[in-house]
C-alpha cells in the first residue's frame, strides 16, 4: 500500500514538474514573439508619438531580461517604458505610451516625424532603392532620424554607405557646441560617452566603469537651411541607458545624460 501511494505521488510530482516547465517555456516563447512583433502604426496617439524604424536585418539580434529582439528593436520595450514617461514629466508634452514600429516603405512614416533607429551596424542595414527614396523624401519633408548604438569602424562603414544612398552629397559632420540642439532644453556641455550594459565592468576598487571601443561622436546631417535632420550617436548607447535606468548598477549620471540628450533631440525635431 505504501509503495502504491509513493508511486502515485512520484507520478504526480513528475507530471506537475513537466506541466510547470511547459508553461514556463510557453510563456517565454510567447513573450519573445510579442516583443519581436511589429507594433504597426495607425494614427498618432499624442502630440509626440515615438517611431522606431524597422528594417530587414542579417539575422540574429540581442536584448536583456530574458528577451531577444531584432537589432532594430534591441532595447524595446524597456527603453520606451523609462524614457517616454520622463519626457512627458519633464517637458509637459502629451506623449504616447509606447512607440510604433514603422518600415521605411510604409506611407505611415510621414505621420511620425521622429524615428529612432538602432544597431544599424550589427543589423547590416542595407536599404533598398525604394527605402532610400522614401527616407530621402521623409527627411526633406521635415522628418528627423536619430541613429543610436553602433560602434567601431565596420559599423560606421555600414551606416555611411546607407546614408550616401539616402542623402547623396550631404556631408556628415560633428554637431558643434553652439548648435541649437545642444541647448534647446538642457545645456549639453559635457560630451561624456554613454555606455551600453555590455560595456560595463567592475574595477578593482569596486567601481562600475565603462570599457568601450573608440571615442564618442555626436554627429549629424543638415539640410539647406542649416537645420539638423539626422542625429548620429556614434560609439554611444543612449538606448541602453534608457533601458537600464532602474538598474542600481547602471551609472545614474549616464542615464541622466541619456535622458537629457534624448529630450533635446525630440524638442529640437518638434520645433525646427
Amino acid at each position: 500500500m505504501t509503495n502504491h501511494w509513493a508511486h502515485r505521488r512520484n507520478i504526480t510530482l513528475k507530471t506537475a514538474t513537466v506541466l510547470l516547465i511547459t508553461c514556463l517555456l510557453v510563456t517565454v516563447a510567447s513573450s519573445q514573439i510579442r516583443y519581436r512583433r511589429l507594433n504597426v502604426p495607425g494614427e498618432p496617439e499624442a502630440e509626440f508619438h515615438l517611431g522606431r524604424m524597422a528594417y530587414s536585418t542579417r539575422g540574429g539580434g540581442g536584448g536583456s531580461r530574458g528577451f531577444s529582439n531584432r537589432y532594430w528593436a534591441i532595447d524595446y520595450p524597456m527603453a520606451e517604458v523609462h524614457f517616454l514617461p520622463a519626457l512627458r514629466r519633464l517637458t509637459g508634452i502629451f506623449v504616447a505610451e509606447d512607440s510604433v514600429h514603422v518600415e521605411a516603405t510604409n506611407d505611415r512614416i510621414f505621420d511620425y516625424p521622429f524615428l529612432f533607429v538602432q544597431q544599424v551596424g550589427q543589423g547590416n542595414w542595407n536599404p533598398t532603392e525604394e527605402e532610400a527614396t522614401h527616407l530621402r523624401e521623409y527627411l526633406l519633408r521635415g522628418g528627423f532620424l536619430l541613429f543610436d548604438d553602433f560602434h567601431g569602424e565596420i559599423d560606421w562603414i555600414v551606416f555611411e554607405s546607407a546614408m550616401r544612398r539616402i542623402l547623396p552629397g550631404r556631408p556628415i559632420v560633428e554637431i558643434p557646441d553652439d548648435d541649437p540642439m545642444m541647448h534647446v532644453f538642457f545645456n549639453l556641455g559635457d560630451r561624456i560617452q554613454i555606455p551600453g550594459q555590455r560595456h560595463l565592468r567592475m574595477s578593482q576598487g569596486g567601481q562600475v566603469v565603462a570599457r568601450m571601443q573608440g571615442e564618442p561622436h555626436w554627429r549629424g546631417i543638415y539640410d539647406d537651411h542649416g537645420h539638423l535632420i539626422v542625429g548620429i550617436n556614434f560609439n554611444i548607447d543612449m538606448g541602453d541607458a534608457w533601458e537600464h535606468a532602474d538598474d542600481a548598477w547602471y551609472p545614474s549620471s549616464m542615464t541622466t545624460l541619456a535622458y537629457r540628450l534624448g529630450i533635446n533631440y525630440v524638442l529640437y525635431a518638434m520645433t525646427h
